[in-house]
Order: C-alpha cells, then structure tokens, then sequence
C-alpha cells in the first residue's frame, strides 16, 4: 500500500470514529498532495508525499514559533497537535550518531576539503537522508566537518 493509499485508509478512519482534529489535519495534507499532482500533472509517489509532510511540518513549526511570540497559545496547542499527525506519515528519524556517520562517510566519499564542497556533500546526503532526517541539522553537521 502506497504512503498516499494509507493517508486515505486514515481519513476514512477519522470519519468513521468523528476524529475532528485528525481529520482536519489529514485533508489539509490530502489537498497538498492533490495541489501539487494537479500544478504539476503528476502522480505524486511515496518521496513526493514524504517531501510535502516535511514541508508542512516545517510549516507548522514556523506558525508555532510566530504564535508563541504572539502569545497565542490555543493556536499554538493545535498546530502542535496537526504536526504530530503529520509526523507519523515520516520514516523513522535517525539517531544523532547515525547522521554524524552518514555526514563523515558522505564527506570522505565526496573528497570534499572545504565550505566550497558543502553543495556536493548536501547533494549527496539529501537523497540518502530525505524523510529521515532534518536537513537543517545535517547542514550544520556538514558545515562543522568541512571546517575543521
């Protein structure tokens, strides 16, 4: 069963058991993927949807700090509720050691020597890493080992 079929199982299983809040969250995620086949005119396969989850993740992350700055914290409350359904459609995360091995053996594989190969690094650490790990922190991670 594709990642999209099983998001369409779990909305139809939030109708049935009157999930609002999952619901809701689930058709925003629905209409995202349905958006981007539509622009795109494309069907959107499992790294496609893994790609837009993160997106929306990303999202609600931004909306939950501009929120907490506000003072809001019944918005907050909801988008931090939305960001964990969204999450449960991301691959398990890998721990801190695996993505520090993945960066030095994606350096070494590279010949990377400097900040100047940062993009060919990233390059090849995105396509290995996508879904399973927050791209901000293996940034940082490659832009610490290429300093050094």
């Amino acid at each position: 069963m594709s990642l999209k079929d099983q998001i369409t199982e779990d909305m139809k299983n939030a109708m049935r058991a009157k999930e609002v809040a999952r619901l809701g969250a689930i058709r925003l995620l629905l209409a995202a993927i349905k958006q981007r086949e539509v622009d795109e005119r494309i069907v959107v396969d499992d790294a496609g949807v893994i790609a837009i989850v993160e997106k929306m993740i990303k999202q609600r992350k931004d909306s939950i700090s501009q929120f907490e700055k506000a003072g809001r914290d019944d918005l907050v409350a909801i988008e931090v509720g939305e960001m964990a359904i969204l999450q449960a459609y991301l691959p398990a995360q890998l721990s801190d050691a695996e993505v520090e091995a993945a960066v030095s053996t994606a350096v070494s594989a590279t010949g990377a020597t400097g900040p100047q190969d940062m993009g060919k690094v990233i390059g090849a650490l995105k396509a290995q890493l996508a879904g399973k790990a927050d791209m901000g922190k293996v940034s940082a991670l490659v832009k610490a080992a290429l300093a050094k």
